[in-house]
This record gives structure tokens, C-alpha cells and sequence, in this order.
């Protein structure tokens, strides 16, 4: 038998990463920079049995027979293939935040699976391979195997695809300290698939041209502004690339959004007319995330509770990298 499990966190992209390269793998086709936030997690324990006939895979406790196995199965194929093992798996994996719902649960659940696979197996790879490995099955999930502040380069429309593509800390969790404030809207899982919502994005937007081209431009701004611990352009540039990529997404006839989300916003917006520095982002889902300074935290949190249609706040800050735990640990 062989065992390892892994602990992995979310990560919310400030600059966008929406659409994907047509080449075959897995790429992006915008460029994107993350935060990986602590106060939500992924615990995956990965075994190879050799009395396993067939891959098992759990995940909250549910054993999954349909598309989230096979996408599960293909990782582990990807491993065994390297590793010349043919031995099966099972896989037990945890959230301590619904799954499914726009909270990134696919970013840190690949990147939990991908490190204790490889490590289950006996791969000793780096950082850098095991993201690439994580990229294949979830785009964001390569960000979510680094802690702080990362950005997973773009493969653009015309390029061709490289062998291998990793993202790559730009700058530690201290470097810019930050809270983060998830407003959470439901607990249900989103009716359409990011993967699915990208590919929508892209075919049938009047937009999509525009944010390909747009995009990048953004995520260049905002690498900058954080490079020089300039919170505001940062806040600023994020909140444009979140509502940008919503705008095209929504032209598609493709909205992620309820009325909580846009009732996050303008509290958001109002807290901002009122002279607190916060801004908001918002993934393929209908949960908003607030960007502040620390020491205005409890006042956006007080304003975020008296918002209609908001279940509950999860607060964070930027946190670590995947890495390997004990199985007895507390999510």
C-alpha cells in the first residue's frame, strides 16, 4: 500500500482567467494572477492497491460514478503512466466549503489530488510539475498548488501549445497583506459547469474578442500595481477584470449571477463611496469576494451581514500552497 494525504486551499483570480486555448491539454487562453486563500480547504488522501481492481473515488462523502470520477480517473492514469504503475487507487476527498458553487472547490481539489498522488505513488517531482500535472484536470487548480500570490501564464489563440505549463508565485502572502471577505450567496452547486461556461463565452459572446484582447491588457496593469504594493490599482484592476469577463459571459446568455450577487455589489460600492478602500471579485458563480485592507475588515463584514440574500461571511486572508498532511488532521 501506498499512501499520502494533501492539503490544498482555493485560490480567486484578481486578473481573469476565462476561455480556453483549442489545442488539446488544458490551456488557458488569457493569462491570470490568484490569490490562494486560507479559511477554505480540500483534504484528499490518496492509496494504490494492488488488491484494487477499479479506481474508487468519494468525495464528501458520496462515491462519484459519473463525469467528477472520470475526471478524477484521468489524473490518476496521467500519474500511473509516469510512475510505470498500474496498481488502482482510492480516493477520499473532503471540502470544508460547498462544492461545485463558484468557491474554486475544483482549484484545490485537483491540487490536492495531484500532490498526493504523485507522492502515493513515489514521485518525487517539484512544484512546478505537479501544477502542470494539476493544470490538466482544472486550469486553476495549477495556481492552487502555490501559496501567496500566483499567476498561470497564457497559451493565446494562434501560439502553439507547449509541452508542459506551469503557474508561478509572483510574490509571497506577506508581500501585500490582504483580507478577504467570501460572501457567500447559496450552498447549492451552480447549474453550468465553468468549462462549460468558458466554451459558451467564446462562441457565442459579441464580446469574446474584445476580452481576449482586454485581458491580458488588465492582467499586466494589475501584475504591476501588486509588484509595487499598489492596493488600490490592484483592487481597481480586479474588480474590472471580474465585471469584464461577466459582461462578455453574460452577452453569451451565460450568468452566474443571483440577486445576492448584485446586492453584494452595491454594498461594496457604497462602502467605497463612503471612502473605504474595498473591491470586489467575482468567479463563475454568484459569490462575491471582497478585497480590503486588514484594518477595514470588520466594518465591510458588519455592512456585508446586513445584506439581503447573503447566507453567511468566510473570512480569509492569503494563505499557503498545497502540501501534505497527517489523514487525522482537522479541515
Amino acid at each position: 500500500m501506498s499512501e499520502a494525504t494533501a492539503l490544498a486551499h482555493p485560490n480567486f483570480a484578481l486578473s481573469k482567467y476565462w476561455g480556453k486555448h483549442p489545442a488539446e491539454g488544458n490551456f488557458p487562453a488569457v493569462p491570470s494572477l490568484s490569490i490562494t486563500v486560507s479559511g477554505l480547504s480540500t483534504r484528499t488522501n490518496v492509496r494504490f492497491l494492488a488488491s484494487c481492481s477499479d479506481d474508487r473515488v468519494v468525495i464528501g462523502g458520496r462515491e462519484e460514478r459519473g463525469a467528477a470520477r472520470t475526471r478524477v480517473t484521468e489524473l490518476l492514469q496521467r500519474v500511473r503512466s509516469a510512475a510505470g504503475d498500474r496498481r488502482h487507487a482510492e480516493v477520499i476527498s473532503d471540502n470544508d466549503f460547498p462544492t461545485a458553487s463558484g468557491l474554486a472547490s475544483s482549484a484545490s481539489g485537483f491540487a490536492a489530488l495531484a500532490l498526493a498522488a504523485t507522492r502515493a505513488i513515489g514521485l518525487d517531482w517539484d512544484a512546478s510539475r505537479v501544477s502542470d500535472l494539476a493544470r490538466r484536470s482544472s486550469a486553476s487548480a495549477a495556481r492552487s498548488i502555490f501559496g501567496g500570490f500566483v499567476e498561470l501564464p497564457d497559451v493565446a489563440p494562434g501560439k502553439t501549445a507547449p509541452d508542459q505549463l506551469s503557474a508561478r508565485p509572483v510574490a509571497p502572502a506577506e508581500h501585500l497583506p490582504l483580507a478577504v471577505l467570501i460572501a457567500i450567496a447559496t450552498d447549492a452547486p451552480k447549474s453550468l459547469s465553468s468549462s462549460d461556461g468558458m466554451r459558451r463565452t467564446l462562441e457565442r459572446s459579441p464580446y469574446a474578442d474584445a476580452w481576449l484582447t482586454e485581458a491580458p491588457r488588465l492582467h499586466e496593469r494589475l501584475r504591476s500595481a501588486l509588484l509595487t504594493r499598489d492596493f488600490v490599482a490592484m483592487g481597481e484592476l480586479a474588480e474590472a477584470s471580474a465585471l469584464a469577463m461577466h459582461a462578455a459571459a453574460i452577452a453569451a446568455g451565460v450568468c452566474y449571477w443571483d440577486a445576492t450577487t448584485v446586492e453584494a455589489l452595491r454594498t461594496v460600492w457604497a462602502l467605497r463611496n463612503q471612502g473605504v478602500e474595498t473591491y470586489a471579485t467575482i468567479d463563475a458563480g454568484p459569490h462575491v469576494k471582497v478585497l480590503s485592507r486588514p484594518a477595514d475588515a470588520l466594518r465591510i463584514r458588519s455592512a456585508l451581514e446586513a445584506t439581503p440574500g447573503i447566507c453567511r461571511i468566510v473570512e480569509g486572508t492569503v494563505g499557503e500552497g498545497a502540501r501534505l498532511v497527517n489523514p487525522e488532521d482537522p479541515l
